[in-house]
């Protein structure tokens, strides 16, 4: 029977992980070391080894961690029957772009390093990415079949669309390409919505 980590435990490997998120924003993850880790958490460096296995381990669970809040987060919407397709999906492009209001840097690891990572990184978590892409493709199909969005884009390929959009604005705040005070992110958000689920065609 595995033993149960302790409040000390847990709060040391939260303060090594946090560590980790503040180096590789300000570092890069290619750039540190699991040393750079160590000193900025204050523990000996075999610690860390102690809670993640490498520096790889670390960048995966800071993915996972995001990535599952953002599931739960997708999973609430899909099922609340009392939402339309756009309250939906506002609700879902919120919570990521208040992630990055809150904790800039570790959407920027998120968004920068894990993409620097693409090859390996993907081939690790191509399944749990793909479910983010599947549950935002289920929105847009049950708005397809209720008659509430058009049905020749496939819901996929929208799905596909309204996460890259996201990522590209996340992007662009990262690198002070565009304002992102809490107006922006919120201007942001309505505008992606409106043009996945309005489309571009002029209206008569």
């Amino acid at each position: 029977m595995a033993t149960r980590p302790t409040a000390a435990s847990v709060e040391k490997r939260r303060a090594i992980l946090d560590a980790a998120i503040r180096v590789f924003a300000e570092r890069g993850f290619n750039h540190c070391r699991v040393s750079d880790i160590a000193d900025e958490a204050g523990v000996a460096y075999g610690l860390v080894y102690h809670y993640f296995k490498s520096k790889d381990a670390v960048l995966d669970e800071v993915f996972l961690e995001r990535w599952g809040l953002m599931l739960e987060v997708i999973e609430e919407a899909k099922a609340d029957d009392a939402l339309t397709a756009r309250e939906k999906l506002a609700k879902v492009a919120t919570f990521i772009v208040e992630s990055y209001g809150h904790r800039p840097d570790v959407m920027q690891v998120v968004i920068v390093e894990v993409t620097r990572q693409a090859n390996t990184f993907g081939r690790r978590h191509w399944a749990k990415i793909q479910e983010g892409h599947a549950g935002i493709a289920q929105i847009v199909e049950d708005a397809q079949a209720r008659g509430e969005l058009r049905s020749d884009i496939p819901a996929s390929f929208a799905g596909i669309v309204f996460y890259g959009g996201i990522e590209q604005i996340l992007t662009a705040w990262i690198f002070d390409l565009m304002p992102a005070g809490p107006e922006d992110r919120r201007l942001a958000v309505e505008t992606l919505v409106e043009t996945i689920c309005g489309g571009l065609d002029a209206r008569p």
